[in-house]
């Protein structure tokens, strides 16, 4: 099966399962670019799509990257990769596709190696703002976002910072983001074109 053919049945099963999830797709983790992350509460799942035209030649260090973002990882794939258990920690789980179904092969545990830090760098300034807000802590604008996380962390404990990132997380709107985008983008093009007129008035200034 090609990835589009896995990914429509496995959002289906995301629905059917969670009821509550919001998905985003392709989203840079570490030094890789996971398939399918899941945000449900308190929980970041982690997908990493092998159609029938992959291989396992980056599954090592997408293993190592997806550990450190998601809370349980599954690796989803066609029935042609029968091997695939041999190449990811038993920890993880298998979900395969085919025509027909989807079939849990084996269902995902918790993954010990999940940093929270890792999970609080996917959040976007203002969301974490919002994070420091609801837990009544002051918005430290001229602190590391390492210090803030500590602090943040010390305040509410590991569990109830995971319930907040999801939060955020299934709550966010790339409108603002992209608004944000185009803004900068304006912003930067416009700095360019007057550092370029004031080059070409400087330059005609010595042309006698």
């Amino acid at each position: 099966m090609l990835d589009k053919d896995i990914r429509e049945p496995l959002f289906d099963y995301l629905d059917e399962r969670y009821g509550k999830v919001r998905t985003i797709e392709e989203k840079i983790i570490g030094k890789s670019r996971a398939d399918v992350l899941a945000i449900i509460e308190g929980e970041i799942l982690g997908f990493e799509i092998k159609s029938d035209n992959d291989t396992y030649a980056r599954l090592k260090r997408q293993i190592k990257d997806y550990e450190h973002f998601c809370n349980r990882c599954y690796v989803v794939v066609g029935e042609s990769h029968i091997h695939v258990s041999e190449h990811i920690p038993d920890y993880w789980g298998i979900i395969v596709v085919n025509n027909e179904n989807v079939i849990v092969d084996r269902d995902a545990a918790q993954c010990p190696k999940v940093k929270i830090f890792d999970q609080l760098d996917l959040l976007w300034r203002n969301e974490l703002s919002n994070i420091q807000e609801k837990e009544g802590l002051p918005k430290l604008a001229n602190k590391r976002r390492r210090e803030i996380y500590q602090r943040l962390i010390d305040k509410v404990g590991e569990e109830q910072t995971r319930l907040d990132i999801t939060s955020q997380l299934f709550e966010r709107d790339y409108t603002i983001w992209d608004d944000k985008t185009v803004k900068k983008k304006k912003k930067r093009k416009s700095a360019r074109s007057k550092k370029a007129a004031k080059k070409r008035a400087h330059v005609t200034h010595y042309i006698g």
